[in-house]
């Protein structure tokens, strides 16, 4: 049971994140707080104490300060930064977590150039007819969900609870 929250639960939060945002530029609450509940019943079944669980309780914070200054100068939504936080738990203070730092804001760069160049195409993109969701070509913001979706993805094979559920 405990290896198929791990295995199921935080891989499909970040996918519905991603898929969300992609579509409608919105990241729903409920995926960040499913995130935080389920660590909250995973964490004791794989068997960490509690000074393990304030280790990763502690880089949520440490992350959520971060987004938080970044929404506060407007350069980052406030679903991108619930997500980044609740994600930045199930990684705890490990390497693990700046990996998937990296992996993120690598991956949020290339995708912001991409959907920078897509924009400066919208009227041939509009005019050809391609399926293209709106508030790609349309809105100004960047559905940031994505980078953090792919990065997480990326970088949770080497995190604490994947490397318990895959030892256990």
């Amino acid at each position: 049971m405990t290896q198929a929250i791990i295995f199921v639960v935080f891989p499909l939060c970040l996918a519905v994140a991603a898929c969300s945002d992609f579509l409608t530029m919105l990241i729903p609450n409920r995926v960040s707080a499913i995130l935080l509940a389920s660590f909250f019943i995973v964490a004791p079944l794989v068997g960490l104490g509690m000074t393990e669980i304030a280790m990763h309780l502690a880089a949520g914070a440490i992350v959520f300060s971060a987004c938080f200054a970044l929404f506060a100068f407007n350069v980052m939504g406030g679903g991108d930064a619930k997500l980044l936080t609740a994600s930045a738990v199930w990684f705890g203070l490990t390497f693990s977590l700046i990996e998937f730092l990296v992996y993120v804001s690598f991956l949020g760069g290339v995708l912001t150039l991409a959907i920078l160049s897509l924009r400066a195409h919208t009227n041939s993109i509009l005019a050809s007819g391609l399926p293209v969701p709106d508030s790609l070509v349309m809105a100004k913001k960047i559905p940031y969900g994505i980078a953090i979706g792919i990065g997480a993805f990326m970088a949770y094979p080497s995190s604490p609870l994947m490397l318990a559920a895959l030892g256990g």
